[in-house]
This record gives structure tokens, sequence and C-alpha cells, in this order.
């Protein structure tokens, strides 16, 4: 974040893929759009109402994956490992084309996201860039799961645990802010699932373009990926680039320290709705200058917007 204004990617960049869950073909365009923009999804594929708004509150399935969808019932699946790679390199507004209903899965990651991202560079308009402050803890739990967010004075911070039975996985946990580290090993990191869960994805209808070139399969103690992992955290540095991608549908990046403890899109979302529903529990800002205050209390530098 070192200039404290609004960007976009300088130039439109396509890529072609698959849906992980629909198996579908999918062809996609990222576009430069006109601050305060946002992010805006376009299904191509559709002559009216399809355009569709990555919000929280526009989540209407969040097994697996997280999905959005309009009033008319449109929707756009799969959009976290996106939206993590432009919440990471602070895109703030760009229109997104598909002509099918998933973003594609490329390799799982957000590998090649981040490279054509960076490939197409970046324009900075005068406006200022806006943010949301925590301003109160909220969390919340279910059963062994659990996740909260609190405030912090400059920092992005994700704290993430994840535990499984398996001696591969075991428990693994990792901490990253994410405006201040290196990211590579979040953006590389790619989807997982045990052997054993391939079938319950079939009989949900789910994991139809999934294969060994789009997710790290582990049977028992053994990873069949031939390549291996590309970084000992893997697993977990996967679901923080899940949290990343989720925070950004609250419309712009957030101050604030969040640790997560086995969660997934859907806890994430709750915490979200948890978070807005009260508004004393955040403060919507502009910045004003050409440098990140050390502390959101400096009202030279920052406007209350809402």
């Amino acid at each position: 974040m070192s200039l404290l204004t609004q960007k976009t990617i300088n130039k439109k960049f396509s890529i072609s893929g698959v849906g992980v869950h629909t198996g579908s073909k999918v062809n996609m365009n990222v576009l430069p759009a006109p601050a305060n923009t946002g992010v805006i999804f376009k299904r191509t594929d559709l002559k009216i109402h399809n355009t569709v708004i990555p919000n929280y509150r526009n989540v209407v399935d969040a097994t697996l994956c997280t999905t959005i969808s309009n009033e008319y019932n449109v929707k756009v699946s799969t959009i976290e490992h996106l939206m993590g790679a432009l919440y990471g390199l602070g895109v703030d507004n760009v229109i997104v084309e598909l002509d099918s209903q998933e973003v594609p899965i490329v390799d799982g990651s957000a590998k090649k996201f981040v490279e054509l991202i960076i490939e197409a560079g970046f324009k900075n308009y005068d406006e200022p860039i806006k943010l949301i402050k925590v301003n109160s803890s909220v969390e919340l739990s279910e059963g062994s799961k659990s996740i909260s967010i609190d405030k912090s004075n400059v920092s992005s911070e994700i704290d993430f645990e994840i535990k499984y039975n398996n001696s591969v996985i075991k428990t693994q946990r990792n901490k990253v802010s994410l405006f201040e580290d290196n990211l590579n090993d979040i953006y590389n990191s790619r989807t997982f699932c045990l052997y054993e869960d391939i079938k319950k994805l079939e009989t949900l209808g789910l994991g139809k373009g999934g294969s060994l070139d789009n997710a790290i399969v582990v049977k028992n103690d053994l990873i069949l990926n031939k390549e291996g992992l590309r970084n000992h955290l893997e697993f977990v540095n996967h679901k923080i680039l899940d949290c990343m991608g989720d925070l950004y549908l609250s419309g712009y990046r957030i101050i604030g320290s969040l640790r997560c403890s086995q969660g997934g899109h859907s806890l994430t979302n709750k915490l979200l709705k948890k978070l807005f529903d009260d508004r004393s529990n955040y403060s919507l800002i502009e910045i004003k200058g050409k440098n990140l205050p050390h502390s959101f209390t400096d009202r030279n530098q920052l406007k209350s917007i809402a």
C-alpha cells in the first residue's frame, strides 16, 4: 500500500480454463474500471441481469467455494482465489467478464492471477483509497471451529490454523500481515482434498473439473501430486488465500486482526455479517495524504465517510 490512492489494472488480460466444480469451460476477461467502481462480475453468456457484485450479503452458497448471486438468481462461483489476488495486490476497481458461471480454477491457486495482474500493470487514480477499520472485537464459533476479528492500528492480519486427522496435513498454523509480508507462498498455495472425500464431492455434484493439475490430493500418508508441495505450509496457506478473498467481499480492505481455527468460507461470511450488523463495530474511512498514518487517529489524514 505504497500509494494511498485507488487503483485498477493498466490493461485488459484474459485467461481460459475450467471450473473446478462445474467442470465447464470458461473464458475470463479482467478489465480496467473507473475509480469507485469496486469489483464487478459480468456474465457475458447472458443478455440481461448479468452483473453480480461480490459482497458478503450476496453469498448464496459457501460449500467448498464462495458463490454469489444477484436478485435474478444469476450466479458466479469460486471467486475467492481471484478476489484474494486482487485484495493482496491492492486492486480496488476491475470488471471481471465470464462466459460461464465459475471462475477458472487454473492450478488451484492464485499464482496465475497474480502474474497476469502484475503483467497488466497498475493505473492509479487521484481518488483516495477507502478502508474498513475494525473498532470492536467480534467473534463466533461453531463446535470446534472459531473465528474472530479485532482492531489493529495499521495492519491487516490473518492468523489461521487447521487441524486434520491425517499424518501429512496434521495441524498447521501461519500468521501473515497482508500489507507488509511477502505473500508469494500464499498466492502459490493450491486447494487440497483428502482422497477419501472425492466420492463425497461427486455425491454433491461438485469437483467435476478437479484433477491433480488443479488440486493437491492426499491419500493416507502420501501426496499424490508428483511435484509434491510448493511450500511446507501450503495447506494452511491456501486457507489464508481463501480467507483473503472472502474478506474482500466486505467491499474494501480491512484494518484489523483476524484469527481463525478450522474455519472456511461459511464462517468468514458469518463473521462479516456479524461485524457489519452493528455500526459501532467498524468505520469506513478515506485516507488523505501520501503516507499511511502510524495510527488511525490522525484526523488530518483520515476522513470518516460512513
